[in-house]
C-alpha cells in the first residue's frame, strides 16, 4: 500500500489562507495581523514542499495562481528586505529598545527566507512564472541584488557569508548583536534560493514578456554574474582540509569519491547559462561586447569532461563558446523597446523616505514590546507552527551524518537539529556543533518558559 504523506492543510484551509493574503506597510511589519499572515505563509510553504517532494498535485501552487496572489508574495518579500536594511539597524541603535525577547524580531527576519523558499518551490512551473506578470521584474531585481552581494563578498576579501553561518558570540554579547549575526546567516541561504528562482525564469523566456528577457540579459547581464559565481563556488568550502558542500540549506562533508559530483546548485547555474546563451529568444536580445566575451570564455576551463558527462546538454554550450572565441562580437542591436520597470522597491522607499527612524520608534512602542500575555500567546502559536514532527516530514532525502556524511539514524537530543550515524561521530563533531546547539536549545527553552 502506498504511504500517504503528512498533510498540514486541508484544501479549504489552504484556500482561505491564500485568499486572505494582503500587502502590509513597512510600519506594520511585525504587527498582529502581519504575524498572522506570517504563520499562514509558513504553513503554505510547508504544504507546498510536502506536495512537491511527494509528487502530488500541488494545490498551493494552483491556489496562488488562480487567486492571483504571487504578486503579494513578491511585494511582501521586498518589503521585509527593505525593513531589514532601513528599519532594523535603527531599532538596534535606539537606547530605549530593550525587548523582553528577540524571537519576534527573528521571526520577521526569517519571513524573507520563508517567502523565497515558497517561491522557489512553486516557480518551477511555467504558469506561476507567467502569473507574476509585472512583478517578475521586481523579483528578478531582488534575486540579482542577493547574488551580486554573494559574489562581491568573495571577490573583495570580506569574510564570505557562508563562513559566518554560525553566530560567533561571546558571553557578553547582547541578544540584539546575536540577532544581527543570525540575520547574516540567513542571507547565504536566501541568495542560493535566488539562484534557483532565476533559473526557472530562464526556463520560460519564450512565454514571458520581452522586458523579462532584456532585464536578465542586458540590464543585469546575468550570464556574467553566473560566471563569477561558478568561478568562486560559494556553495563549496573547505573546513580543516575537508571539502563541504551546501545542500538542502545545510553544509555536508563530501566523501572523496563524490568530490567531482555536481550538486543541485552547480546544475542551476549551468542550466541558467545554457538557457540564456542558447535559447533563440535570448540569443536575439543579448548584446555581447568584448568584455562580456572575455567573461564568457572563462567558462571553457570549467566545462570539463566530468561536468559534461553529468549534464550532456552542455556540449552545445562548449560549441557555442568555441565559436564565440573566433568571432568578433556583433555591434549592439539598435531596437526601440517600450519596457516595463519594477515598481515595488521604489514605491516602498518613496513612501517611507525620511521616516525610517519614526517607523522604528513606532515599532518599539506598538509592535516589539508585547505584554507577557501576548508573548505567551505568540510562543504557543509558534510551537504549533514549527512542530518538529511536521518539520521532519519536509525532508525528502535520507538524513546524513553531520560528521561523515553517511546515512544517519540518531539525532542530537538537546537541539534536535543535527543527525549522526553513531556516537563516535557525534563526539567528533561536538566542538563544531556546540555553539549552534547552545543557541537553538536556549531559544527553545525561552519559548517553553513563555508558554
Amino acid at each position: 500500500m502506498e504511504e500517504t504523506p503528512a498533510t498540514i492543510l486541508l484544501y479549504g484551509e489552504a484556500e482561505g489562507m491564500v485568499k486572505s493574503l494582503q500587502t502590509f506597510t513597512v510600519r506594520d511589519v511585525g504587527s498582529g495581523g502581519w504575524f498572522k499572515q506570517h504563520e499562514y505563509i509558513e504553513k503554505l510553504n510547508m504544504q507546498a514542499i510536502l506536495n512537491a517532494s511527494a509528487g502530488q498535485e500541488e494545490m498551493i501552487k494552483d491556489l496562488l495562481v488562480s487567486h492571483g496572489k504571487s504578486s503579494i508574495l513578491i511585494h511582501e518579500l521586498i518589503s521585509v528586505e527593505i525593513w531589514k536594511l532601513k528599519v532594523f539597524p535603527v531599532l538596534c541603535q535606539l537606547q530605549d529598545f530593550h525587548p523582553k525577547s528577540t524571537f519576534p524580531l527573528y521571526m520577521v527576519i526569517h519571513h524573507e527566507a520563508t517567502i523565497i523558499n515558497l517561491l522557489e518551490t512553486i516557480l518551477y512551473h511555467k504558469e506561476v512564472c507567467e502569473s507574476t506578470e509585472d512583478f517578475a521584474l521586481d523579483l528578478i531585481d531582488y534575486c540579482h541584488r542577493k547574488l551580486t552581494l554573494l559574489a562581491s563578498q568573495s571577490s573583495t576579501g570580506i569574510k564570505p557569508i557562508q563562513d559566518r553561518l554560525l553566530p560567533q558570540t561571546t558571553s557578553d554579547s547582547s541578544s540584539l548583536e546575536e540577532l544581527k549575526q543570525q540575520t547574516e546567516s540567513l542571507e547565504f541561504d536566501i541568495a542560493l534560493k535566488c539562484l534557483s528562482v532565476l533559473r526557472y525564469f530562464t526556463d520560460h523566456t519564450d512565454s514571458l514578456p520581452i522586458s523579462v528577457t532584456n532585464r536578465l540579459l542586458n540590464t543585469h547581464n546575468l550570464p556574467c554574474l553566473l560566471v563569477e559565481l561558478l568561478q568562486r563556488f560559494p556553495w563549496s568550502r573547505r573546513q580543516n582540509g575537508h571539502l563541504q558542500k551546501y545542500e538542502n540549506s545545510r553544509w555536508f562533508p563530501v566523501p572523496d569519491e563524490d568530490q567531482l559530483k555536481m550538486t543541485k546548485l552547480d546544475g542551476q547555474a549551468w542550466i541558467s547559462l545554457y538557457n540564456l546563451l542558447l535559447r533563440p529568444e535570448c540569443q536575439q536580445k543579448y548584446n555581447i561586447n568584448s568584455f562580456t566575451k572575455g567573461q564568457l570564455l572563462k567558462l571553457r576551463s570549467f566545462l570539463t569532461e566530468v561536468v559534461v558527462d553529468q549534464l550532456p546538454n552542455l556540449i552545445e554550450l562548449q560549441r557555442f563558446l568555441s565559436h564565440l572565441s573566433v568571432v568578433e562580437p556583433a555591434p549592439p542591436k539598435k531596437e526601440f523597446i517600450l519596457e516595463q520597470v519594477p515598481e515595488v522597491w521604489d514605491s516602498i522607499i518613496k513612501e517611507n523616505s525620511g521616516k525610517w527612524k519614526a517607523v522604528a520608534k513606532y515599532q518599539v512602542k506598538h509592535v516589539f514590546s508585547p505584554s507577557d500575555e501576548d508573548l505567551r500567546s505568540q510562543a504557543k502559536r509558534w510551537t504549533q507552527t514549527y512542530n518538529m514532527d511536521v518539520m521532519e516530514t519536509l525532508i525528502p532525502d535520507k538524513r546524513k551524518c553531520s560528521s561523515c556524511g553517511s546515512e544517519a539514524t540518531k539525532r542530537c537530543s538537546r537541539c534536535q537539529t543535527e543527525w549522526y550515524c553513531n556516537r563516535e561521530c557525534q563526539v567528533k563533531h561536538w566542538q563544531k556543533h556546540k555553539k549552534a546547539c547552545d543557541l537553538v536549545s536556549e531559544a527553545m527553552k525561552k519559548i517553553q518558559e513563555d508558554l
